[in-house]
């Protein structure tokens, strides 16, 4: 593995080649591991969670949601899908904009790749609102579009995050480097998502940028939710309220948690 040729990639270009490159394993958790517990009760619209489709006298956060959910079932040859549209409004609905953090779509950050400066850009983010740090990054599978796997572009992606955030860090609040930063991560396939916990360290970092091999291991959680009907995504009830969960589940374990760390350094 460690005379796998490795050269500067754009984070839209990432492949399983890369993420063999720089020693990087995708392990999936089952529910009550990734999540560190049972999944919690639904908090959201409740309008949501009972109709599948548009009816009278909807909640706007409810009618929001139907609307982009429908539009993000249909997929046109050769265009991105209404998915990131659905995605962050979903964020948003949910909580994870909150009074110190915002839901951005399509923000690019650099990525030094092999002495080479590239770029990365996600479909859809979470970010601190006070030092624009990044927390959360979801990427949308556009095999309609191309061949490339969502997987190792997040990955990719949770790396540029991490230069990112240690640029921030040093040269905008003066501190030394982070060690090791944990992202939460979502790909969506149609308006199906997948979980990720994606631990970025100092050293594999430096490995990326200097197309080295690390001698340590990347270890990638994923927990794919277990529903009825995966290729129906989250239009039927029953895997809408599976889903929903995750989601409220994984805003304490894969983002709240990060940010509640990160509130509590800064007092």
């Amino acid at each position: 593995m460690a005379k796998l040729l490795r050269v500067a990639k754009a984070g839209n270009s990432w492949s399983i080649n890369e993420l063999e490159a720089y020693n990087i394993s995708i392990v999936e958790q089952e529910q009550t591991t990734f999540f560190e517990g049972p999944l919690p009760a639904y908090t959201g619209p409740p309008a949501f969670l009972q109709h599948e489709n548009r009816v009278e006298e909807l909640d706007s956060s409810s009618l929001a949601l139907i609307k982009r959910l429908d539009l993000a079932m249909r997929v046109t040859e050769g265009e991105e899908s209404a998915v990131e549209d659905f995605a962050a409004e979903l964020l948003r609905v949910m909580g994870y904009e909150a009074k110190s953090t915002i839901v951005r779509t399509r923000k690019k950050m650099r990525l030094l790749v092999c002495g080479e400066q590239v770029h990365a850009k996600t479909d859809v983010s979470v970010s601190d609102v006070e030092f624009g740090l990044v927390l959360l990054l979801v990427q949308v599978d556009k095999s309609h579009i191309n061949s490339q796997d969502p997987e190792p572009q997040l990955i990719a992606e949770a790396i540029a995050a991490f230069q990112y955030n240690n640029a921030k860090v040093v040269n905008d609040l003066l501190l030394d480097p982070l060690p090791s930063v944990s992202f939460a991560g979502i790909t969506m396939t149609g308006t199906f998502p997948r979980f990720y916990k994606i631990k970025v360290t100092a050293d594999l970092d430096y490995c990326v940028r200097h197309g080295l091999y690390p001698a340590a291991r990347t270890i990638v959680h994923r927990h794919t939710p277990r529903v009825p009907a995966r290729c129906s995504g989250m239009k039927p009830l029953d895997n809408r309220a599976i889903i929903l969960r995750c989601i409220e589940a994984f805003g304490h374990t894969g983002f709240k948690q990060h940010t509640d760390d990160e509130d509590q350094d800064g007092d």
